[in-house]
């Protein structure tokens, strides 16, 4: 990777450097932007720092939480490729109860390589992060609800 010339976008969001990234507590909270309203969210990055977001996750995610190439569609300097984003929910996230169950999430991202360098300066991903947090919150939870319809 080329940091000086590096970006990374999800969702087709905006470009971010690793600069942008790092002040949006990057990793997490990068991958999981919304425009949902915030009474709706289930994580909300704005509320998460790096620290908090890392230690929610690796909480939940005790065996790890792995990364997986499925498929290489195309090869340099345009990369087109398959991921699965994946482990076993063996702790809690925000008030519900772990299910030990596999959690996935599937995606499609791309890598453009400077062509004299051959570093990754560009980097999309494209997911639905309700894969990820719908499994999160399928465990009991022990937070009220605030549905009228659930009272």
């Amino acid at each position: 990777m080329d940091p000086n010339k590096f970006t990374i976008s999800i969702n087709g969001r905006k470009g971010l450097t690793p600069a942008e990234s790092a002040k949006l507590g990057g990793s997490y909270n990068i991958f999981l932007q919304t425009s949902l309203p915030e009474s709706v969210r289930l994580y909300n990055p704005d509320d998460e720092t790096f620290e908090s977001s890392q230690n929610l996750f690796r909480s939940i995610f005790l065996r790890g939480f792995a990364i997986e190439i499925l498929h290489v569609y195309s090869g340099p300097p345009g990369i087109v490729y398959r991921f699965r984003h994946w482990g076993y929910m063996d702790g809690p996230f925000k008030g519900h109860a772990p299910t030990g169950q596999l959690i996935e999430l599937f995606g499609i991202g791309t890598f453009e390589l400077d062509k004299e360098s051959n570093k990754i300066i560009k980097a999309e991903m494209f997911f639905d992060r309700g894969e990820l947090l719908g499994g999160l919150v399928k465990g009991e939870s022990n937070v009220a609800s605030t549905c009228p319809f659930m009272k």
